[in-house]
């Protein structure tokens, strides 16, 4: 995945979004980089959003820190609480800082807000407001029990590292990255079918790594019959990854017995639909925040149409076809004034090719 960088070039201090610089003090705001640095250990995947804490005395010295390992294992906070009470340490009068504001219902764990009550802390210094309805309201709650709060610290880093998390909580729907392996000339196959391999060993390497961090992958009946895929994450051994997404085909045609869609790896789902819209209303029901399409042509055109594509992983080959399938099916274009434009996020080249990341300016699709 694409990261940001934390802080801009230089070194210079972030700016504080949605609250004075002057009420941050440095040791809050280097904890709340050490607090992002901890949520990155939580899984990519999941339901659940990656989130760190730091707790600090009142003269600012670290006294504890965790961070959330995955739906159904306790909240950072409850982690750092109890790093701190397995060393004796009284948290009466400390400080919270939290990546994402602490939440304020009782799902598989207890509210983080009444745990930090519980154990006294004086103040909470949080980045991204949660935009989670069932969740939301934690500052509130903290504030009228008596707890100094400022939010809004370093939330853009923190937005950067949630995206995906806070866009599917905010939209009701999962972000939605386009996978493309093609040609310079934009084919995915020659004219005799052949697909196998057009992108290296370290480019196909490099796109398992982000099957590993997705909570489904997508591929067209199509393709599936084509190509019969696995839709597996591996390793650099090519060994099952620990995590498995869950495999979805689109499209009304069977499956083949024996494809090695029914083999090891994650829950297979076919759903029986054309329409994109209805893809994601099904995984949205099964918590999916992630979804990777990848491929073929025509199941790429219809989220492109649809206007659900979120980011696209281009992986281009130095190679040229001249014939062939391309890459993304019919969109409807039949002049150049209306062409699905992309603003580029990152390019990188990937042993021999080039990954372009890019996203749709949604005023063209």
């Amino acid at each position: 995945m694409v990261h940001s960088a934390d802080r801009p070039a230089g070194g210079a201090r972030p700016e504080v979004l949605g609250s004075p610089a002057s009420s941050v003090t440095p040791a809050e705001l280097d904890a709340m980089d050490r607090a992002l640095e901890l949520a990155r250990r939580g899984p990519a995947h999941g339901p659940n959003p990656r989130v760190g804490c730091v707790l600090l005395s009142s003269a600012g010295a670290v006294l504890a820190e965790g961070w959330h390992d995955g739906a159904g294992t306790p909240h950072a906070e409850a982690t750092a609480v109890a790093a701190a009470r397995a060393q004796g340490i009284d948290l009466r009068g400390a400080t919270a800082v939290v990546t994402l504001e602490p939440c304020n219902h009782t799902g598989r764990t207890p509210p983080c807000t009444e745990l930090l009550l519980a154990n006294g802390i004086a103040r909470v210094v949080h980045g991204l407001d949660d935009p989670n309805p069932e969740a939301a309201g934690g500052a509130t709650r903290l504030r009228e029990a008596g707890v100094d709060v400022v939010g809004s610290v370093l939330a853009d880093q923190a937005e950067v590292l949630l995206r995906v998390w806070a866009h599917a909580v905010r939209t009701g729907r999962p972000f939605v990255t386009l996978k493309l392996a093609l040609t310079l000339d934009g084919r995915v196959a020659a004219t005799d079918g052949s697909s196998r391999w057009i992108t290296s060993a370290q480019a196909r390497a490099h796109a398992h790594r982000l099957r590993a961090e997705v909570d489904a992958i997508a591929v067209g009946t199509g393709t599936a019959l084509t190509d019969d895929p696995a839709l597996t994450a591996r390793t650099v051994a090519g060994d099952l990854a620990a995590h498995q997404p869950l495999r979805v085909v689109v499209g009304r045609r069977d499956l083949l017995p024996g494809a090695r869609l029914a083999g090891a790896g994650g829950e297979l789902l076919h759903l029986r639909t054309h329409q994109p819209e209805e893809v994601l209303v099904t995984l949205a029901e099964r918590q999916v925040r992630h979804l990777l399409v990848e491929g073929g042509p025509t199941l790429a055109a219809a989220f492109l149409r649809a206007g659900a594509v979120d980011e696209v992983h281009a992986y281009l080959a130095p190679a040229l076809l001249g014939a062939g399938p391309s890459a993304v099916g019919d969109l409807g274009v039949r002049t150049l004034a209306d062409a699905v434009r992309l603003t580029t996020v990152s390019v990188e080249q990937v042993g021999p090719d080039v990954l372009v990341v890019a996203v749709p300016n949604r005023e063209e699709i």
